[in-house]
């Protein structure tokens, strides 16, 4: 149950009121922004809400039982508050985001609305919808250990232990040339095998993506060698920029074994019997269907 400053339900009672919302966000790299739908900015404690975005709320859809409570806020791309490239880079994803009813005129009186997650965000332009997920949000994703053929571990963690740091599972190069958005050829990976790459994680040294990281979709060796990433990267890939990428795995028993030989921290399940197996009946003439035992 909210509990609402007394001083704040006598001017509720009143009528006549000096309400905003403002909302506080925390990425997860730390940094605190406030913006709010008011036409003056608005100091909540340490964090300034922000008035120049024209951000705007929708309602808060409360729901019964376990669903994700959910709403939307809408409002303008700003360089000094919120930007495109910030977005594009993930420095938004899974954000903490609180909504505050404010008293603008006597900011202390406040009460806290909903609380949760940056959800999905969509771009046109200058503007922007992003969705707010309630704090139940987590309660649907999965969690713990899975049966699976696969392994369960990432390459390189704790679990798996790789040693990623080393030179025959870590390479360095530089872009030769931009074919796509998401894909280049590269240098300095001449030595290792077809594939050796794919799967693993491709890291920016220099240029406009220092630092950010990208999945590599496929590792091709041949007339040079190629890079595809999974997506585009937060600015545009040039020639010219240095990277760092580790191997991939795919997952499999056989990959462990034979390209990592690390069968012995391998994390799947692989003799669980597939769908073949559950599904099959006795059929006329097969063996077992005598009255012996049925083999799989």
């Amino acid at each position: 149950m909210r509990s609402i400053p007394s001083a704040l339900q006598v001017k509720l009672d009143s009528g006549v009121t000096t309400l905003c919302r403002c909302w506080t966000v925390t990425r997860r790299d730390g940094v605190e922004q406030g913006f709010t739908d008011h036409d003056d900015d608005v100091v909540l404690g340490a964090v300034t809400c922000r008035a120049g975005t024209g951000l705007d709320g929708s309602e808060v859809t409360a729901k019964h039982g376990m669903a994700v409570d959910t709403s939307d806020m809408s409002g303008a791309l700003s360089a000094d508050t919120l930007n495109e490239d910030d977005l594009a880079a993930g420095l938004y994803d899974s954000a903490a985001i609180e909504l505050w009813l404010v008293d603008w005129s006597e900011p202390d009186l406040r009460v806290l609305l909903a609380k949760g997650t940056l959800g999905e965000v969509k771009r046109d332009g200058t503007a922007f919808v992003a969705e707010l997920r309630g704090l139940s949000q987590a309660l649907a994703e999965e969690s713990g250990r899975l049966y699976s053929t696969t392994c369960g571990a990432d390459l390189g963690d704790s679990k798996c232990r790789v040693d990623l740091s080393s030179p025959a599972h870590r390479g360095s190069g530089a872009v030769v040339a931009v074919t796509a958005t998401s894909s280049f050829t590269a240098s300095g990976l001449d030595t290792y095998a077809d594939g050796w790459f794919t799967a693993g994680k491709l890291t920016f040294t220099s240029g406009a993506n220092a630092g950010l990281a990208m999945e590599v979709k496929a590792h091709r060796t041949g007339v040079g060698v190629s890079i595809d990433l999974w997506q585009a990267m937060a600015y545009p890939i040039e020639a010219g920029d240095s990277f760092i990428v580790t191997a991939g795995c795919d997952k499999r028993l056989t990959t462990c074994h034979d390209r990592f030989n690390n069968i012995v921290n391998f994390r799947g399940f692989p003799h669980i019997p597939g769908n073949d197996f559950v599904l099959r009946y006795p059929v006329a003439g097969e063996p077992g269907n005598d009255g012996s035992s049925l083999q799989a």
